[in-house]
């Protein structure tokens, strides 16, 4: 009640309720903060909207919050039949939604943009979106510069170039960006911002994070950084990870470590499960969800007690984003994120940058080694194996990227720890390991190929693969040959073209190696005589002798006597 007040205050002190409005609030409704005033400026219509005419349109970065600002607006139509609302997103079939929406009409679109942009181009399919969108009075572009950070802004603006120029547009988001700011100065006119803030209190001064929240920071290494993660058990808790590997390996591997306690994963590279498993998840009453940053915002899963996250997020603003999933309304709750020892400047950074302070958890008693574990049930399991590998490689290169590289250094990471951290029988080839001895890192005495996959299907079907490549003959592989000066080349050529003019002079000539033996005898003679060796009587009569031995030569002799 509280924000709706705040809301009615901020538009009737600027005296005009069809002003643009970028709204900046954090942690809060703020679903209802244009939920409310769509409703209102769609109840005021001259016009009444017809079945077939949209006159909202709420758009956001991920389908987990777009079915969550779907549930709110649910509830409130359930006070106004006269408007219809549809949801379209990524994970449903295009061709239903089509067939909905021809159906039922709707007022009201609650989308993502990939499937938005989809919906526009399906007129082939019957469906003129385009058309339906000539009275739009709202828009709602909300996390507005997540949607830019996701690489939506080339969608957005194939949807924009739709939308009819005149009309209300709002821009909610928790954090501004300077390209919020950019879309701001292009696309809206008559801008009107509102930032939610404590009365009396600095901006600067205020601490981001929820008043209930208890935030700690480990320092541990990375052989232990698995093993302290699984002491959290009957709580309901979200583990964020910094890949979607990541999310899979370390997803099946609490699944085979922790019994009795329901496990779920969703990250951004899951298409059709995602929707299924984020309304499961939300029903338990206890449960660990392994995720991505895909989660971090404006997502409310009721009863969070414990945010774990095992990876440091890439951006600084996503830590506080990964927080606020906990101690929601009021609620009293926790939060941990694991450093290594060089990493722990980052609590004095988003002390300073975040207003996010950070206090010391203390030393767990009661840990358990589970790398033992993990190895075992990558022996026992090839699909456990390669998740393994995807996910060491995929965590080092996004530490590589990490956006406080001053913080986050590569080239200081342990990555024969890593991999110990990991639970890995061996390590991939990749580029970053390239070069590099690891003498610390003890690779198991197994031929990794022998493992098999414990799904027979795939098993066989590897199998399968494995005979194929067999059978075909590997392309010898082409020596490297290096670059020669132009010069050196020429010279090549011209040695290469003499000896083969040789070689076929030597092939059209008529002299026999017997005629070159005799010539050479000649010669030697020859020279013989000169110096005196010989007389010319012995020269006459060892020409004579060779001339009559030699066929070509006595054939000669005896048709230059017939001759005469």
């Amino acid at each position: 009640m509280l924000l709706i007040k705040y809301v009615v205050y901020q538009r009737k002190k600027h005296h005009d309720l069809h002003k643009n409005i970028k709204l900046q609030y954090f942690l809060i409704g703020k679903t209802l903060a244009f939920v409310i005033p769509a409703l209102e400026i769609l109840l005021k219509r001259e016009e009444k909207l017809k079945k077939m005419q949209v006159g909202a349109l709420i758009i956001t970065p991920t389908r987990e919050l777009a079915l969550q600002i779907s549930e709110v607006m649910g509830r409130f139509l359930q006070g106004f039949p006269q408007f219809r609302q549809i949801l379209l997103i990524g994970g449903s079939n295009p061709i239903e939604d089509v067939e909905k929406f021809k159906t039922q009409g709707a007022n009201i679109l609650i989308a993502t943009p990939g499937r938005l942009e989809d919906m526009f181009r399906r007129k082939a399919d019957g469906l003129d979106l385009a058309t339906a969108v000539k009275s739009l009075d709202v828009l709602v572009l909300d996390e507005a510069d997540r949607l830019l950070d996701m690489g939506f802004e080339a969608s957005l603006n194939t949807i924009l170039g739709y939308l009819p120029k005149q009309r209300r547009t709002g821009l909610f988001s928790a954090t501004q960006t300077q390209e919020l700011e950019k879309l701001v100065r292009a696309g809206l006119r008559n801008p009107v911002r509102i930032t939610v803030k404590e009365k009396g209190v600095a901006a600067s001064s205020v601490q981001k994070t929820p008043a209930r929240l208890s935030n700690y920071y480990a320092v541990s290494h990375l052989e232990l950084s698995v093993t302290s993660r699984d002491s959290f058990t009957n709580v309901h808790a979200c583990i964020f990870m910094g890949t979607c590997a990541c999310v899979e390996y370390f997803g099946k591997a609490l699944e085979g470590l922790i019994k009795n306690v329901s496990i779920h994963c969703i990250h951004g590279k899951m298409k059709h499960k995602r929707n299924k498993i984020f309304a499961d998840f939300r029903a338990l009453k206890s449960g660990i969800l392994v995720c991505t940053d895909v989660m971090a915002r404006g997502i409310d899963i009721p009863e969070v007690n414990w945010v774990l996250q095992y990876d440091p997020p890439s951006s600084a603003s996503s830590f506080v984003h990964r927080c606020g999933r906990t101690a929601r309304i009021g609620n009293q709750g926790n939060a941990l994120v694991f450093l290594l020892p060089m990493e722990e400047s980052y609590v004095n950074f988003l002390s300073i940058n975040q207003k996010c302070p950070l206090q010391t958890y203390p030393p767990v008693k009661d840990v358990v080694d589970v790398l033992p574990k993990l190895k075992t049930m990558a022996l026992g399991d090839r699909a456990m194996f390669e998740k393994g590998m995807k996910a060491f490689v995929s965590c080092v290169q996004a530490y590589a990227k990490h956006e406080c590289s001053l913080i986050f250094r590569i080239k200081d990471l342990d990555f024969a720890a890593l991999a110990r951290g990991f639970a890995l029988l061996r390590l991939p080839k990749m580029p970053e390991l390239r070069g590099k001895t690891f003498p610390d890192f003890k690779q198991e005495a197994i031929d990794t190929d022998t493992i098999r996959f414990k799904d027979k299907n795939r098993e066989k079907l590897r199998q399968k693969r494995l005979a194929e490549l067999k059978e075909k003959e590997m392309p010898l592989k082409r020596n490297f040959i290096k670059n020669k000066a132009w010069s050196k080349q020429k010279n090549k050529k011209d040695k290469k073209k003499k000896k083969a003019a040789k070689r076929k002079l030597d092939e059209e000539s008529d002299v026999d190696e017997e005629d070159l033996n005799e010539l050479l005898n000649d010669t030697r003679l020859l020279k013989k005589l000169k110096k005196g060796k010989i007389s010319e009587e012995d020269f006459d009569k060892h020409l004579s002798s060779a001339g009559s031995s030699h066929p070509k030569r006595a054939e000669a002799n005896s048709s230059d006597g017939d001759g005469e």
